[in-house]
């Protein structure tokens, strides 16, 4: 049995509009990263407003003062004193006014009085915040899912149809209406019925993002060798309130601090790399900016390396894990300016191995989240082989925000030259490969 997806704002399977009074989903960024800065991958066909003109070209030169793209989500206001972004359900903070939507769907701002100089703390994104589900009706879902592995064989396909249009919440909340409706754990139930990476991707998914972060935080430290690729996917670029979540999530599932099994796990660089990531101290994307500042951090950074017979990781580690990414942006336009180098093209040239894949992390997250899941994705099946754990792991990760998911597939394109769906459709194979393509879809 097959489920129409959510619509673009994400609301419940079905088509059902929300219930009244609830605003439909806002836009989401993955896993609470603001505004993209550049990059904007037009949709296929002449794109063009209501009143048929075609929109201005994307801003020349980064995004440090400049709007950004259209076709993202407007981005703080002036000086970047913009509050958090309104919670979608009942019973949270910064719940929206009474009025006309605005933009994507989202509701106008209320006033607030200017933000201190440190900025406000962001609020988690949508499902990093423990409890927190979908409001509706989920039991047909639930009955579709138990149907799918009762009695003889399993049905996979309903499995994908069901599970592959899900957003967070509304996976958090046909996971508790099964175990309230039915009577049975679904983690449980889909373990014991699936096998091989069509498991890994189906318990991923019913997973949500949160515990899939700390599942995979786990997996990238636990027993011989590191994952780095994973310890970077899980916990680079991230707001301080998804880590935050992560972490705690992390104690309560494993009674494990997550901070000492990253740095027992890591060199001695790369791991006081990642002890300052994990102290979630980073600059609020509501702090306003200090062109001043910045000039010094990007002449700072330039330093660390000049001349040098050894690089000052210090120095740069130290701005790259407590820049917000609206700073990282406005160094990196520093930079530019005064070296007539890309910081990305510096940092490749000046670092090497994981420390220098965790600065690119960082940066990319900042400069182009679509484009940097692009890359990665393409770095999973790339050459001789596919890389199936990786390609599940970021498949899914993108999967959750579909405003992201459809920018990540124009970056795709507009990098590659081809279709992102095709591309893992030849890649995968079997229920596997379906579901790869039904999360991407």
């Amino acid at each position: 049995m097959s489920y129409p997806s959510p619509n673009q704002h994400g609301y419940p399977p079905y088509g059902h509009p929300p219930p009244q009074g609830y605003p439909p989903y806002p836009p989401q960024q993955p896993y609470g990263a603001p505004p993209p800065g550049q990059g904007y991958y037009p949709p296929p066909g002449p794109p063009q407003d209501q009143y048929n003109r075609p929109p201005p070209p994307p801003p020349q030169g980064g995004y440090y003062g400049a709007p950004p793209p259209q076709g993202y989500p407007p981005a703080p206001g002036p000086g970047y004193h913009a509050p958090p972004p309104h919670s979608p359900y009942p019973g949270q903070q910064h719940a929206p006014p009474p009025g006309p939507p605005g933009p994507y769907g989202q509701y106008p701002p209320p006033q607030h009085s200017p933000m201190p100089p440190q900025g406000a703390p962001a609020l988690p994104s949508p499902g990093y915040t423990p409890g927190q589900v979908a409001p509706g009706d989920y039991r047909p879902q639930a009955d579709a899912l138990r149907k799918a592995m009762k009695g003889f064989g399993t049905d996979e396909q309903a499995l994908i149809n069901v599970l592959s249009k899900l957003d967070p919440l509304q996976m958090a909340a046909v996971n508790q209406t099964y175990s309230t409706h039915i009577g049975r754990d679904l983690r449980k139930d889909i373990k014991s019925e699936t096998s091989s990476y069509f498991r890994q991707g189906l318990l991923a998914v019913i997973d949500g993002p949160l515990m899939h972060d700390v599942n995979c935080a786990r997996e990238a430290v636990e027993g011989m060798g590191t994952k780095e690729w994973m310890l970077n996917d899980v916990l680079l670029g991230r707001s301080n309130a998804d880590l935050n979540a992560i972490k705690a999530a992390y104690k309560q599932t494993f009674r494990r601090s997550l901070e000492s099994d990253v740095e027992s796990d890591l060199s001695f660089k790369t791991a006081a790399l990642f002890k300052s990531v994990l102290l979630a101290a980073r600059h609020e994307e509501s702090m306003p900016i200090n062109p001043a500042a910045l000039e010094h951090e990007a002449r700072a950074l330039h330093e660390s390396t000049s001349g040098r017979m050894v690089n000052d990781v210090t120095e740069a580690f130290g701005i790259f894990a407590r820049s917000s990414d609206n700073e990282l942006r406005a160094i990196d336009q520093a930079f530019k300016n005064r070296y007539h180098e890309s910081l990305e093209k510096w940092t490749e040239k000046e670092f090497s191995g994981h420390m220098r894949d965790s600065f690119l992390q960082i940066l990319r997250t900042a400069l182009d989240p679509a484009m940097r899941d692009a890359v990665l994705l393409e770095e999973c099946m790339k050459g001789a082989g596919t890389k199936d754990e990786k390609l599940v792991v970021r498949v899914v990760r993108v999967h959750w925000n579909r405003m992201h998911l459809d920018q990540v597939k124009r970056a795709y394109r507009h990098r590659y030259g081809r279709d992102l769906v095709d591309r893992v459709r030849g890649e995968t194979s079997g229920d596997y490969g379906r579901l790869m393509v039904a999360l991407l879809q």
